[in-house]
């Protein structure tokens, strides 16, 4: 019998948990818009808009923070003139 060499389990760091929950976020956005839930779904978007910006601060990646204070300004606007 050949022993088959076990890798060590690696944890998650915490940029990756962030970004996981940030797109489990979205996700649940996404769905929300799909069922018609307003405004639940413009918070959902908030919440992962939030969430992946501070994945971009995490990372130093000034695209990553842009697109999202992009998003947030244009879902920010659209809120308030549905409103």
């Amino acid at each position: 019998m050949v022993d088959i060499p076990q890798q060590p389990k690696q944890s998650l760091s915490r940029v990756d948990v962030v970004k996981w929950i940030a797109t489990a976020v979205q996700l649940v956005g996404y769905g929300l818009t799909g069922l018609g839930w307003q405004p639940w779904n413009v918070f959902a978007f908030f919440a992962g808009i939030a969430l992946w910006f501070a994945v971009g601060v995490m990372w130093k990646d000034r695209a990553i923070m842009v697109v999202h204070i992009g998003a947030f300004i244009s879902l920010l606007a659209g809120y308030l003139s549905a409103n």
